[in-house]
């Protein structure tokens, strides 16, 4: 996990950081986010939330990108589970095409996942059996719960941790990781810019042309979790009814 001394930030270290990050971009904050309290707990936790924030996309960026990569060319598990045809939702189309081919009952499992990681990371007693505290309230953002301290009483055996699970930053040195903290906020930051090219070439074919004869065009609507063949769980049908104009 990445420990230490719990330290908040303030918007003169948000640009220290972003000289540390880029020295040719620098501090660019258009929005003047770094002076919003958008919470009115403080400046300090405003930037936590921010920080955190995105840690997290540019994580789940990196993995997108990746798995779009991977989809988008065909890539994918032999066999069945059950009754999923990892073959079938493969030849489906594109990434977005192959999520609209999962049935039902499996997205709703991958969202209710999600959704429990998502409230484990932020429960004060997950973080406290990890010697951490929410990033908003002195944490470090980006920081994780280990999940085997937490599922300690259960007796659940956990493989692995979330964050860092075959232990590579256990040996690291503080400077090795700062060092890696500045690569991954860069590579996360690319990430993100990344995946938003892939879904704009696929709903509007030549937006990107650097991508375009690798992505696939998508009619569905690529912000939707779930499509016509959703029907059946409640709310979909309204949710289908509205309409997003690509221009």
């Amino acid at each position: 996990m990445r420990a230490g001394a719990p330290s908040m930030e303030t918007a003169a270290d948000l640009e220290k950081l972003a000289q540390a990050l880029n020295p040719v971009v620098g501090f660019w904050d258009p929005l003047n986010l770094a002076n919003y309290d958008q919470f009115r707990q403080g400046e300090e936790a405003a930037i936590g939330f921010l920080r955190h924030a995105e840690l997290k996309h540019g994580r789940v960026a990196m993995a997108a990108f990746i798995g779009y990569c991977v989809q988008a060319n065909g890539f994918h598990w032999p066999g069945k589970l059950r009754d999923l045809d990892f073959a079938a939702i493969s030849a489906a189309g594109g990434p977005k095409d192959q999520w609209d081919a999962l049935p039902s009952s499996t997205k709703v499992s991958i969202l209710l996942f999600i959704g429990a990681l998502e409230w484990l990371g932020e429960w004060d007693q997950a973080l406290e059996k990890s010697d951490m505290k929410h990033y908003m309230r002195g944490g470090k953002p980006g920081s994780y719960p280990a999940l085997s301290k937490v599922t300690d009483p259960l007796n659940l055996p956990i493989p692995a941790d979330l964050f860092d699970p075959f232990g590579f930053q256990k040996g690291m040195s503080p400077e090795a990781k700062q060092r890696a903290l500045l690569v991954e906020i860069n590579n996360g930051r690319l990430a993100m810019l990344g995946i938003m090219g892939f879904v704009a070439e696929s709903k509007i074919p030549g937006a990107v042309p650097a991508v375009s004869n690798f992505v696939k065009p998508y009619a569905g609507e690529v912000m939707a979790p779930f499509c016509a063949q959703d029907i059946g769980l409640p709310l979909v049908a309204q949710m289908l009814e509205t309409k997003i104009e690509y221009r």
